[in-house]
């Protein structure tokens, strides 16, 4: 859909207003001007889920405004395939089976198979159908239980523990590295570079040191294609990743806007992943630590890369490319080689044990060659 911002006019606005007077961020829904309070209430709708807050109304804000037009037993629920229904009514759903100690997957509004075979094995234990559809009953009996897990996120809790099982070696595990756009779409473009181009080679730089480390790498799209965000998720989840990391650079129109930042699943609406935000930790201190570049933080998102990856996922803005100075730095191959060091050391990291974790910019990434060659 093409995107809708300030000065827009049409039914798509109307329906628009409608959904965010419902949701109470917009005061009066009648009008069909995209005018400034709408704005202000779509900011406020994105900022509350996780979305970037640029008050236009694309691709994936509209898909977050009509999953967070539905409220648990205000439809039927089932599984469809391949395109699966979508919602905050869905979600709910995840979140109270996991509170009860079944296991429909992170609680990402997605209702795919995990959460059919959850359902399903609830309704068998309480004396219903198990069909792994949500309808009156299974809503009647959903109220009438209570918690079996009663504090901290059992999916979260499973995803850290799965981390800590897989040993800390390299050799045998499975990263997903994601270049940001390409093909027809080229990112940010400034000074001759493209955001496509720089991260396709700091991700072929990193898939050739981590298949150094005995590392099965793959590559979420080649030098000439590109893919959408549920694609690549996809790709990532059939693969079985271990991680996924995805790579970009950030714009702004203010050329001063510098730096790093790293972003992970959660938000307001959102169960933070526990294992995604300690990946994202580690990627930008470490990234950080070895290059000097301007700390701009960790973050929760909600991103649909992020949402729909089965396993630790976080996506790093390395610089902005409308930066003068982190567009230089960008643009030469050993500062790029510097990042992967950083990149390398983070992943690594995350398959150590709290007891055996190094400090922040001493893990020395020339090892990890030597360590396979000694197994």
């Amino acid at each position: 859909m093409r995107s809708f911002r300030r000065g827009a006019t049409g039914p798509a606005v109307v329906e628009i207003r409608a959904t965010l007077h419902k949701l109470g961020v917009l005061e009066v829904a009648e009008g069909e001007e995209f005018d400034a309070a709408t704005e202000l209430a779509v900011r406020t709708f994105q900022q509350s889920r996780g979305l970037t807050a640029d008050g236009a109304v694309g691709d994936e804000t509209w898909r977050a405004l009509v999953a967070a037009g539905w409220q648990l037993g205000e439809r039927l629920l089932y599984q469809t395939l391949p395109d699966p229904l979508v919602g905050d009514d869905v979600r709910q759903l995840q979140e109270r089976l996991l509170e009860m100690g079944y296991d429909p997957s992170r609680p990402d509004g997605i209702f795919g198979p995990a959460t059919a075979r959850a359902l399903a094995q609830f309704q068998r234990e309480v004396g219903l159908v198990p069909d792994g559809s949500f309808g009156p009953s299974t809503m009647a009996a959903l109220r009438r239980l209570g918690r079996k897990v009663v504090g901290g996120r059992p999916q979260f809790l499973r995803e850290s523990a799965n981390l800590f099982h897989a040993g800390p070696a390299l050799a045998g595990k499975r990263i997903i590295i994601d270049p940001g756009h390409g093909g027809t779409d080229p990112g940010v473009t400034d000074g001759g570079h493209t955001e496509a181009e720089l991260m396709f080679d700091l991700a072929s730089r990193l898939e050739g040191r981590l298949a150094a480390a005995g590392v099965a790498v793959h590559l979420t799209r080649g030098p000439d294609n590109g893919f959408t965000d549920a694609e690549r998720a996809g790709l990532a989840n059939d693969l079985g990743g271990d991680l996924l990391i995805s790579l970009h650079t950030d714009g702004h129109r203010n050329p001063m806007a510098s730096g790093v930042a790293t972003y992970h699943y959660g938000g307001d609406n959102a169960v933070t992943s526990t294992a995604g935000e300690r990946f994202a930790g580690l990627v930008q201190r470490e990234i950080v630590a070895r290059t000097g570049m301007t700390d701009c933080h960790v973050h929760a998102k909600t991103w649909e890369l992020l949402r729909r990856s089965r396993m630790p996922a976080v996506r790093v803005e390395v610089g902005y490319l409308t930066s003068p100075a982190d567009r230089a730095r960008l643009a030469d191959a050993a500062f790029r080689d510097t990042v992967v060091d950083a990149l390398l050391a983070a992943i690594q990291r995350m398959f150590f044990s709290m007891e055996t974790d190094v400090p922040t910019g001493t893990f020395d990434v020339s090892s990890l060659r030597a360590m396979l060659a000694g197994r």
